[in-house]
């Protein structure tokens, strides 16, 4: 990337009311955190666990309040940077972890494709975490090279992402109720977990990380299933 002024950097928008996290979201969690989402957050924290970033910083892009982050997870680092655009999300992740210190950076790392390069740019040092964000963000499916971008731009850096790769109105098969098996394709996890004429949102997200270490089955509502996957790269 081109020398630019640091404050050059693309700034977080108020997402207060979008359609996929603000006061909605906080609602549904409200609502579901303990019942219906219980499972998958059960699941992301055996993830995060076993996750072994070996920083000291750590930068989590989107985590929302934080209802699938681990408080054991989150003490393995000394600093930790939230990039988070809705000001409610922030309030309830710092009431949820009061015993940490969360620092809030202004970077918007989703917005083109230059995003990762600034995200690699202002937090060399640190281990970033993307916190079931990428598979909401625009940018994959308005951009088709937005996914090698962001592979090149953090190849250096100990990154992990958990997001969204398949959705759907209606239950999976009743065979996925248990942890999800890898597949070779978004089709063949697609016609393994619906069947015609199902119809099923495919997020551009599958295998992001480059390497797929993990699915699950997210019950987001009682008319909203979501196929998780969570992939980890080390440079």
């Amino acid at each position: 990337m081109p020398d630019a002024p640091a404050n050059a950097y693309p700034k977080l928008r108020s997402h207060l009311f979008d359609d996929s996290g603000g006061v909605g979201y906080h609602l549904r969690a409200l609502r579901h955190r303990h019942t219906l989402w219980a499972p998958f957050i059960a699941q992301v924290a055996g993830w995060l666990n076993a996750w072994q970033a070996p920083t000291a910083h750590l930068v989590i892009i989107g985590p929302s309040g934080g209802y699938a982050l681990d408080e054991a997870f989150l003490e393995r680092f000394a600093r930790i940077t939230v990039l988070e655009p809705d000001p409610l999300a922030r309030l309830i992740l710092s009431r949820r972890f009061p015993g940490l210190r969360i620092e809030h950076g202004e970077l918007d790392c989703l917005s083109g494709r230059e995003g990762p390069q600034w995200l690699a740019r202002l937090y060399p040092g640190a281990s970033l975490l993307f916190a079931n964000v990428l598979g909401q963000s625009p940018a994959l499916t308005e951009d088709p090279r937005w996914t090698d971008g962001l592979r090149a731009a953090l190849q250096a850096h100990h990154w992990a992402s958990w997001h969204d790769v398949l959705s759907a109105a209606t239950p999976p098969l009743a065979d996925t109720d248990r942890p999800l098996e890898p597949a070779a394709d978004i089709t063949t996890l697609a016609t393994r977990c619906w069947r015609w004429p199902t119809e099923v949102c495919d997020h551009d997200s599958f295998g992001l990380a480059g390497r797929q270490d993990g699915l699950a089955l997210w019950q987001l509502s009682s008319a909203q299933w979501q196929i998780v996957e969570w992939g980890a790269h080390a440079p």
